[in-house]
């Protein structure tokens, strides 16, 4: 049995109250670990000691030391990538092939944020020859990073290698379900030879977050999750006007023309749509398919669906786990069958695959719902599961409009041969990631992020550094003179 513990202050240590939560697999509902839950007590602890390390020692740091820091994470990312990918499969129940990709992943952003930050230096302004004129980017201060269940050290190495790399203190909180390699993350981060305080993990629920987000000591608060949650932090951020960045998830179309490679938008329809069990937040579970091609295109899916092996994320046959809780199945069978109800039709899944071996944990059967319509509501908000839905479009006109109808902007495709439509409907889509035939790839260089209530500000890049530091501007006159001008 895992048994995790908080860390505040560079001390591994138990809640105030000794309170712990239980741990669930979603492949079985067994009890995996016993995770330290934390109240607002223990928040304050942790808030207090990374101000003290941010007025204090960490200060003194220079933009090498942070550039070797965040390498030097990389390399143990990497010792222990194949004990983090195992911790990541048993809590989120994405397969091993999956955690594997991500650990990956999370070094290469570790070791981009660490050249990025090794390249800064302050711009000099054109100014008079006795005059000194420069812009600085500075640390903003506490960091208060709260991360999601379904990628839990990816989003979570989002956050933390800009905010470390600029020069801050952080306070993280992972979700309540899946805090297990960010656990495991820190107790790497112990073995290097960091101030006390610098660098806080605090595990528990809502009011741990909310802590972060109220604190006046928290001069920055990351969030990635739901939207009733997002604007509660954001609501909450207001205490001290505190720099908020929210990534909060959205309604992502996937869009295919007549014209395109049909057998390539069929497969990565399947994967946009099912790729860790659909709980991703730019899943494309939004299909949108041109008239002419429609019914081909969903027999094409339709033949596949069925051979999709789902199973435990540790068998090297499976493509699909489970979903990851329980709240999380219900949620996504009652939008199935409010689809259904609202006049959609069921070609595929809606329930849990047959055979004992499902009869525990969180499994669903990849879902396929075709006749929907825009107006509905499985069209507009989002599912976070393994469902399709397909809408038909007749003119390019329709799909865009179609698309950009929706409170949510963080990620579209457009699947098309013609490269002057691709950029009308790239230029056109209002998300913050626009893919053209291809779906789901990111990289460390590229901003990710969404218009509209997808979320503020955003993550990865040269933007996503900019995101955890303040602008200042800095004018130093090596002469200076009496004007003369008042009372002379």
């Amino acid at each position: 049995m895992i048994q995790t513990q908080l860390y505040i202050d560079g001390q591994w240590q138990s809640p105030i109250d000794q309170g712990t939560r239980a741990i669930v697999s979603p492949a079985d509902e067994t009890v995996i670990a016993q995770a330290a839950e934390a109240t607002r007590a223990d928040a304050r602890l942790a808030i207090a000691a990374a101000r003290r390390a941010f007025d204090g020692p960490w200060r003194q740091t220079t933009i090498r030391d942070r550039a070797r820091l965040l390498n030097k994470i990389a390399e143990l990312i990497d010792r222990d990538a194949e004990k983090l990918a195992h911790l990541e499969s048993l809590n989120t129940g994405k397969t091993l092939t999956e955690s594997r990709t991500d650990m990956g992943d999370i070094a290469a952003t570790f070791r981009y944020f660490a050249g990025l930050v090794a390249s800064e230096s302050g711009a000099v302004n054109e100014a008079p020859h006795h005059v000194i004129s420069r812009t600085l980017r500075e640390p903003v201060g506490v960091c208060g990073l709260i991360t999601p269940w379904n990628y839990p050290l990816l989003q979570a190495a989002w956050k933390i290698a800009p905010a470390l790399g600029a020069g801050n203190t952080v306070v993280i909180k992972p979700s309540n379900l899946t805090p297990l390699t960010t656990h495991h993350f820190t107790q790497l981060v112990a073995e290097l030879d960091l101030p006390p305080g610098v660098f806080n993990l605090v595990t528990g629920g809502a009011e741990v977050g909310a802590e972060l987000a109220e604190s006046t000591d928290v001069d920055l608060v990351s969030f990635t999750g739901g939207a009733f949650a997002g604007e509660s932090i954001m609501k909450a951020a207001t205490g001290n006007f505190k720099r908020i960045g929210l990534e909060l998830g959205g309604k992502n179309p996937n869009i295919v023309f007549a014209d395109a490679d049909l057998d390539a938008a069929v497969d990565y329809a399947l994967n946009a749509a099912f790729f860790h069990a659909g709980q991703v937040c730019s899943a494309g579970s939004r299909l949108m398919v041109e008239d002419s091609i429609y019914d081909a295109f969903i027999g094409r899916l339709a033949e596949r669906l069925p051979r999709i092996v789902i199973g435990n994320g540790f068998h090297g046959e499976t493509q699909m786990g489970p979903v990851q809780s329980a709240q999380q199945h219900e949620k996504i069978l009652g939008m199935v069958q409010a689809g259904i109800a609202e006049g959609a039709r069921l070609v595929h899944g809606g329930k849990r695959p047959p055979g004992d071996v499902y009869k525990r944990g969180y499994w669903l059967e990849p879902t396929l719902l075709v006749d929907v319509t825009a107006e509905m509501k499985i069209a507009k908000e989002e599912i976070f599961g393994p469902v399709i839905t397909a809408e038909r479009f007749r003119s390019e006109e329709e799909a865009l409009r179609a698309a950009n109808d929706t409170p949510y902007g963080l990620a579209a495709a457009v699947w098309t041969r013609d490269l002057d439509k691709a950029n009308r409907m790239s230029r056109a889509l209002r998300f913050g990631t626009v893919w053209v035939n291809d779906y789901h790839p990111y990289f460390p260089e590229a901003p990710w992020g969404g218009y509209k209530a997808s979320g503020i500000g955003r993550e990865l890049a040269r933007i996503g550094l900019d995101e955890y530091t303040e602008l200042k501007h800095s004018y130093i006159n090596l002469a200076p003179k009496a004007m003369g001008w008042f009372g002379a």
